[in-house]
C-alpha cells in the first residue's frame, strides 16, 4: 500500500533519508568538484564571474541554465575617492562571500532540521566583518594578510517549537562555506602566461 509523501520545507523526507543512507554507503559517489571563473573587464577591479560546470561522483554536469553570471566591482564612494573615472556601484566580492556564508549557514541548519524532524518557522542569518584594505593596496606586507579581517560575526535569528541552541550552533558549523572561511585551506595557486612561440627556421 502506497504511503503519503511527507514533505517538510520543500523536501521529501523519506527520499532525503534514502539519499543520506546511500551517501554513507557510497561516499565516492557523492563527492563534488566545484568551480567558477572570472574575467577582467578592462576597468580596475571590474570582473565578470561565471559559475562553471560541476562534477558529482566523477561525472561532469554542465547545463547552459547553470551559467550564472555576476558582475563584480566595488563601492561607488570608495572608487570615486580612489580616482576611478565614472565609477559605478557594483557587487563587491567580499560582500558576496559574506552573503554566501550567511546562506550556507542557513543550508546547514535547514538540511539537518529536516533530517531530524525539527520544524523551523523563521530563519535569518546575518554575518559581518571589519575589513582593513591595507594589504590589498600594498601598504602592508603580504605576511600581514591574517589581520585583514577582524571581528567576524554570524548572528542566527531563528524561531522553532523545538529550539535547541547548541544543536542549531552545531548545524550552522556543518555548512561547507563556514568550513571554507573558518579553517585554513591549502590553495594551489598557478599563474599561466602565454606560451613562447618559436619561429620556424
Amino acid at each position: 500500500m502506497a504511503t503519503d509523501q511527507q514533505v517538510n520545507h520543500g523536501v521529501d523526507v523519506e527520499q532525503l533519508g534514502e539519499f543520506a543512507d546511500y551517501a554513507a554507503e557510497n561516499p565516492h559517489e557523492v563527492q563534488l568538484r566545484l568551480g567558477a571563473r572570472s574575467t577582467y573587464e578592462g576597468t580596475c577591479a571590474h570582473s565578470l564571474a561565471k559559475i562553471d560546470s560541476y562534477t558529482l561522483g566523477g561525472k561532469t554536469i554542465a547545463r547552459e541554465t547553470r551559467e550564472y553570471t555576476i558582475p563584480y566591482g566595488g563601492w561607488k564612494e570608495v572608487l570615486d575617492a580612489g580616482g576611478w573615472v565614472g565609477a559605478t556601484d557594483r557587487t563587491e566580492p567580499i560582500e558576496v562571500a559574506l552573503s554566501a556564508l550567511a546562506s550556507c549557514i542557513n543550508v546547514g541548519i535547514t538540511i539537518n532540521a529536516v533530517a531530524n524532524g525539527v520544524d523551523i518557522e523563521h530563519l535569518r542569518t546575518r554575518v559581518g566583518t571589519d575589513c582593513d584594505p591595507s594589504v590589498l593596496f600594498s601598504l602592508r606586507d603580504l605576511g600581514d594578510a591574517d589581520a585583514v579581517f577582524e571581528n567576524m560575526t554570524a548572528e542566527v535569528e531563528i524561531e522553532s517549537p523545538d529550539l535547541d541552541k547548541d544543536q542549531i550552533d552545531e548545524w550552522a558549523r556543518r555548512a561547507p562555506v563556514y568550513t571554507l572561511v573558518s579553517l585554513a585551506q591549502d590553495i594551489q595557486l598557478t599563474v599561466n602566461t602565454p606560451a613562447e612561440v618559436t619561429a620556424d627556421d
